[in-house]
């Protein structure tokens, strides 16, 4: 097992580039099923990405990767069923379902990252696919799916889920009709989604807001797109800078989407310049203690939050109620 040393009382100083989205890119790569081909750039080489281009390859995709590019070809793709082992290494395999069913009107998976439904809920997705005349059984530990036609219908989410609103966009791009998915998330990778499936020729509107609206296509064709950066990885680098009093130039970044972060840290005393896609701080001697109250998007979320407390926690820079 690796191990990380780390040595800390310096500032951390300089400029750096910020990666794709890691919760973009799990959804987009999953539109890779839907075909004929797509042409990602920016797409983060991490754990969780490698995984599901392995799943993906399973199924019968072709990957080519060069660089800072990715194509997945998916014209002989062979199956819809994802095997066990590969459906528990990673929690986001769920999100694989919608674009298998749109493809071949089932799916078959057994319950992402080793959890059962009561522990880490996918209920929300497997509802809406009822709603879009999908079959949903379970037996021996699989979910089963299958639809002789696919149609358009109302969608009210119980809860604003990333995941359950991701997955039926997937689901719904090629059903008869229009499908209104109301209570949808609004964070930004969702619209990132958006842009992609557009371009291949779906017909999507209303990704940022709480309705979306799909209009079903008969086709869809080859497209290109360039992963929107990680607002997480930014954030967090930007609180890790505070932290150390340093100062820092982050480029490849989105103002837009860290416009809460960027309150609470100039609240804090930072001072903070934007430029494009290019966000600088500078940290004060003394940083402010601020409250900060997670929720979902536009606001700060929690997995950003926790780092800023456990960053300032052992720091001991100063005290903050989150």
């Amino acid at each position: 097992m690796l191990s990380y040393i780390v040595e800390g009382g310096k500032k951390l100083e300089g400029n750096t580039y910020v990666s794709g989205s890691k919760n973009a890119s799990l959804p987009i790569l999953a539109a890779g099923i839907l075909g004929p081909k797509i042409t990602l750039y920016n797409v983060p080489q991490i754990c969780d990405t490698q995984k599901t281009i392995q799943i993906l390859e399973f199924l019968g995709c072709r990957i080519k990767k060069n660089k800072n590019k990715l194509v997945i070809d998916s014209n002989n793709i062979k199956t819809y069923q994802i095997p066990d082992n590969l459906m528990r290494e990673l929690r986001s395999s769920v999100i694989l379902a919608g674009a298998l069913i749109t493809r071949f009107k089932k799916a078959i998976f057994s319950y992402p990252g080793g959890c059962d439904i009561g522990a880490r809920p996918i209920d929300l997705h497997l509802k809406g696919f009822e709603k879009l005349g999908i079959k949903v059984e379970e037996e021996a530990g699989l979910i089963k799916c299958s639809a002789d036609k696919l149609v358009g219908t109302d969608i009210n989410l119980d809860f604003p889920s990333v995941g359950a609103t991701e997955n039926i966009m997937l689901a719904a791009i090629m059903a008869d009709g229009e499908t209104t998915i109301s209570n949808a998330a609004l964070e930004p990778e969702i619209v990132d989604l958006q842009k992609i499936l557009n371009k291949m020729g779906a017909r999507i509107r209303g990704a940022g807001t709480s309705v979306i609206k799909i209009k079903g296509v008969k086709s869809l064709k080859e497209a290109g797109h360039n992963i929107m950066p990680d607002r997480i990885e930014a954030g967090t680098l930007l609180v890790a800078t505070a932290m150390t009093g340093g100062s820092i130039e982050l480029d490849n970044t989105c103002k837009e989407d860290l416009i809460p972060v960027i309150y609470k840290l100039e609240e804090m005393g930072c001072k903070i310049g934007t430029k494009n896609d290019i966000i600088q701080l500078s940290a004060p001697k003394k940083i402010k203690a601020v409250d900060i109250k997670t929720m979902p998007y536009p606001r700060i979320p929690n997995r950003l939050a926790s780092n800023i407390w456990s960053g300032f926690f052992y720091s001991k820079r100063n005290i903050y109620n989150c």
